[in-house]
């Protein structure tokens, strides 16, 4: 035949567009992050260094449906228009969906009419068109938006051959098997509550939304970031321009919650319908999870099948984006999903799936938490009983590390909080209790008076309902003293009266000890050191008497300080010098700092203030290492005093700023 020459443009519509999109968002917010990641990646191309090999640059968008990937994804394109002369084309899969499969050809041919070609003149086979498609944009400089990936191979179909070209692929879930992978992943999350309540003004021009700001925030807060979600708000607020933002709240909630987002909810219908039966029922449990970030450990505990099993679902789950990145390396699960996941799971797991998987979450958090206070905190008295280990659900791994173990009860305290709450509701009264005494050694370090309040009244509410009478003394103790703290004096009174009248009807002397010290400590805290020194004495002969050395310590900590406060300081000094050497010697690290403080605070009051910057600087060290933000504060205000009395106004200052700065960052206390 010798040579065949194809002649360009034989095949071409000369009418046709470069720039192919569909209409932008009406209202688009935030995303500047995101934005500029996918800029900066593009401006690779062309550089030295990059592996070219005709291949485009891939921009992986994924995130939960309705959380606005399309809109992101056209905003992008829009953008880089200017800079892709060629072509710049928009492709929805879901168009083209038959029974879970994409008709490819039907998308080749689309894409190749809208590059120029004919309609007579596109090939009629997929294998055809798909020559014609390369042959079409090899060394173009295009951008094409893939929308609806749910897999590599349906993007890598539609790769133009070109290295100066872009694709973006928006799909739910990562696209872990596209070959070579994406030149850049952007995991899209929720709008944070300010964005969302600018985008949510910016749907509707409301006046309920700045006369009722409270309302307005809760609305938005509803909608969980969701500018789907967002968009019904917006609607219902349209519809409904009568009633009260409040009851338009509590109407979307309840509608939300128990119908779902209807733009969406087939959509996460189907990616549930998709998930294997392991993950799909991790999905439905994850619904009874206590607290909002899930440790994979704990998704191990409340699966119950063994650590590989709930390895292989979380990965499911969070390649189908139905679980999103959270801090500290844990997940998250979006409010919304979390609903529909109630959903599924009363449609197809039942109450009996449920009750079983939150009583093992909830046992072995408060497994971990005990073992986390016995580390950090040594031994102590503690009323519950060990909880047992379980092979399919393994521990946390501390190692010996008593920083470690605090940290860990930080991170996971709302989850811990949660479990108080969870297990006081379904009856596990013993559970919530116990899961009391160790927050008791979080709460010193960390002063989350909201939560902590909440779960020490639900513990108390659970011992006495439980009937157990000492641990109904502990509890009124525990609680007393967020209350005292928060200068709520009487009502830390009306739980230490009734604990020591109860606690001297036990056989429990450490317990009646305890319960004479908070009483004693609730008087101090008001500056009554004469009232709350004979509660102290009582409680150290007891400890004496019984010789329980920790006790001794902490009594003699406590008279060190009454004597202070009396102004008997020639006596605090000794009382606090000897506690001090009692916690060195106990290797009471905690209370080594502690009461090395409070010795530093008097011998800063008689003089001895190098002796007491050196107190000081011990204890701020340990505070830190604890990650004591409470205890912090306290010793660097003690050093501004110090510094103030030195004459050195420049470190007053800094320690003074210091101490505000980390007030403000943990909310105040």
């Amino acid at each position: 035949m010798g040579e065949v020459h194809f002649h360009a443009g034989a095949d071409a519509d000369p009418d046709i567009a470069e720039f192919q999109l569909p209409p932008g968002a009406a209202h688009f917010v935030n995303r500047e992050s995101e934005r500029d990641a996918v800029l900066g990646v593009i401006g690779r191309i062309g550089r030295p260094g990059r592996v070219e090999a005709e291949r485009p640059l891939v921009v992986a968008v994924h995130g939960v449906r309705g959380v606005g990937k399309t809109a992101l994804g056209v905003h992008l394109a829009r953008r880089l228009g200017g800079d892709f002369p060629d072509a710049v084309r928009f492709v929805d899969l879901d168009d083209h969906r038959r029974g879970g499969g994409v008709e490819m050809a039907e998308v080749l041919g689309e894409l190749l009419r809208s590059l120029g070609v004919r309609p007579d003149c596109v090939e009629p086979t997929y294998a055809g068109r798909q020559r014609q498609y390369w042959a079409r944009t090899r060394g173009k400089r295009m951008v094409v938006v893939v929308d609806g990936a749910r897999v590599g191979f349906e993007v890598e179909q539609l790769m133009p051959v070109s290295a100066d070209s872009v694709v973006i692929a928006l799909s739910q879930g990562r696209l872990d098997d596209l070959k070579g992978g994406a030149d850049l992943e952007v995991p899209l999350g929720p709008l944070g509550n300010e964005h969302a309540a600018q985008l949510l003004r910016s749907i509707v021009d409301d006046p309920r939304l700045t006369t009722e700001t409270a309302a307005a925030e809760r609305l938005a807060q509803v909608c969980g970031g969701l500018p789907v979600a967002l968009e019904v708000a917006g609607d219902w607020l349209r519809r409904h321009r009568r009633r009260g933002l409040l009851r338009l709240v509590a109407q979307l909630t309840d509608e939300l919650t128990e119908r779902g987002v209807p733009m969406v909810e087939a959509v996460w219908n189907a990616a549930y319908g998709d998930l294997s039966g392991e993950a799909a029922r991790l999905y439905r449990l994850l619904a009874v999870h206590p607290g909002p970030y899930i440790a994979p450990e704990a998704v191990t505990a409340l699966l119950g099948a063994g650590p590989d099993a709930a390895e292989d679902a979380l990965e499911e789950l969070e390649r189908a984006s139905l679980l999103l990145p959270g801090r500290g390396g844990r997940l998250r699960m979006h409010d919304l999903l979390r609903a529909h996941a109630v959903r599924c799971a009363r449609r197809d797991g039942g109450d009996a799936e449920a009750a079983a998987a939150r009583q093992r979450v909830i046992h072995w958090y408060l497994r971990q938490a005990q073992r986390a206070d016995a580390l950090a905190a040594g031994p102590r008295m503690t009323l519950a009983e060990p909880e047992p280990g379980d092979a399919d659900a393994p521990d946390v791994d501390f190692g010996e590390s008593k920083v470690r173990a605090l940290h860990w009860m930080e991170g996971e305290r709302l989850a811990l909080y949660a479990c108080v709450r969870t297990a006081y509701a379904h009856g596990m009264d013993d559970a919530a209790w116990a899961l009391c005494e160790p927050l008791w050694t979080h709460f010193l370090d960390h002063a989350h008076y909201g939560d902590v309040t909440e779960a020490f009244r639900t513990g108390r509410d659970a011992a006495q309902r439980a009937g157990h009478s000492a641990a109904l003394v502990r509890m009124r103790c525990q609680l007393a003293r967020p209350l005292w703290e928060q200068e709520r004096y009487e009502e830390a009174y009306a739980e230490v009266e009734p604990a020591v009248a109860a606690a001297q009807l036990l056989d429990r002397p450490k317990l009646l000890a305890s319960a004479l010290e908070f009483r004693g400590k609730v008087r101090s805290v008001q500056g009554d050191w004469a009232g709350a020194a004979p509660d102290f004495e009582a409680s150290l002969r007891i400890h004496t008497g019984i010789g329980n050395a920790y006790g001794v310590l902490l009594q003699s900590h406590l008279l060190g300080q009454a004597a202070a406060g009396m102004g008997e300081l020639d006596r605090a000094v000794a009382l606090l010098e000897q506690a001090h050497a009692m916690a060195r010697e106990q290797q009471r690290e905690r209370m080594a700092a502690r009461t090395g403080f409070e010795l530093g605070r008097v011998l800063h009051r008689i003089g001895r203030r190098d002796e007491a910057a050196g107190l000081y600087a011990a204890a701020l060290s340990g505070a830190r290492e604890r990650g004591s933000v409470r205890d912090e504060v306290r010793i660097l205000e003690a050093f501004a005093s110090l510094a103030a009395d030195t004459g050195d106004a420049d470190a007053a200052t800094a320690h003074r700023a210091a101490a505000a700065a980390l007030r403000e960052r943990e909310g105040g206390f």
